[in-house]
């Protein structure tokens, strides 16, 4: 039996080479002996492109690859590919952001504090149900997460962090990535594939039988706020995502995953997430959860070598709402 690979342990190496290269990334970030690491990728520093590549693949625990490819297609210049062999635990176990994480204003001092934390630390905490049906649970003496925020988390969340991951402060690392910085724009669209697993974890498929994963997505620019940052990282996905998952198990099921996979089985499909998050009076729950899917999929049977293909790429709307005439 293989060993089940540590996200936190297979993460280090990519936080180490991403600290030595904190000058040629435009990030900083302080550490010492005796506290947590904060990595600032974008809040009072100009951050990168190349940052967000790599805080992407640290994301996934060192599970997955994420790359820019910069030749034009479907009328965009830049476009991300990310693929990986553990799809279930690169996009589930480590990279999607479903730690609530708040602090009110009295714990603070001032303002209220909230975020929702992603990366492998989440598997050493395991606060969320998810852990028990992907019935893992990590164990390192370190952590990094990734938090998407305009302004450093209290001292109130840091230590609900060490406390419920079990670390010691200078065990922790914690990577800051404003949705309005290129290393925020960046990682948020590598979430690709997260969104595709997280869909197909909501249909019911079963998730021990989705094997192989690869996705990619245009790369808008940044937005010039947070919510034109957030408009733009969700259209990216939403219509101009790509996704093949390759799966075991009943040769209908996968058929059935194609089909019902992409963003256009959502009623609200075909008009821009800014437009209708204000719809919504800016409460991202009042949103169909059916929208938060990629425009198009291809889902390949282990078993009888068949292919199913569904959606397809509204390139136009995102052209319109990126793009100068």
């Amino acid at each position: 039996m293989n060993p089940v690979p540590s996200v936190n342990g297979l993460a280090a190496p990519l936080l180490d080479a991403l600290l030595r290269d904190a000058a040629s990334l435009r990030i900083t970030a302080n550490r010492d002996t005796d506290s947590v690491t904060l990595v600032d990728a974008g809040i009072a520093v100009a951050g990168s492109i190349e940052a967000g590549l790599r805080i992407a693949q640290l994301c996934m625990g060192g599970l997955g690859e994420v790359r820019m490819a910069t030749v034009p297609r479907e009328g965009w210049p830049t476009w991300l590919q990310v693929r990986t062999s553990q799809p279930v635990l690169a996009c589930l176990g480590s990279q999607y952001a479903g730690w609530s994480l708040a602090a009110s204003a009295e714990e603070t001092g001032g303002k209220k504090f909230f975020a929702l934390g992603s990366g492998p630390a989440r598997a050493l905490a395991r606060k969320e149900p998810l852990f028990e049906e992907l019935d893992y649970r990590d164990r390192s003496d370190t952590g990094v997460l990734v938090l998407e925020v305009e302004r450093p988390p209290p001292p109130a969340v840091i230590a609900k962090v060490l406390h419920e991951c079990g670390l010691a402060p200078a065990g922790l690392s914690i990577v800051l990535t404003p949705t309005a910085s290129l290393a925020g724009t960046t990682q948020i669209v590598a979430r690709v594939l997260e969104v595709a697993l997280h869909r197909a974890h909501a249909l019911g498929f079963a998730l021990a039988d989705i094997v192989e994963g690869s996705a990619c997505a245009p790369l808008p620019a940044r937005g010039a706020d947070m919510l034109q940052a957030m408009a733009r990282t969700n259209d990216a996905i939403l219509y101009g995502g790509q996704v093949h998952l390759v799966v075991g198990g009943e040769a209908d099921a996968a058929r059935e995953l194609a089909r019902k996979l992409p963003s256009e089985n959502s009623p609200d499909h075909g008009r821009s997430f800014g437009e209708l998050f204000e719809a919504a009076g800016r409460d991202f729950y009042q949103l169909d959860a059916g929208l938060f899917a990629p425009a198009e999929a291809w889902v390949t049977h282990l078993g009888s070598g068949r292919t199913w293909h569904a959606g397809a790429l509204h390139m136009e709307l995102l052209r319109s709402l990126w793009q100068e005439a």
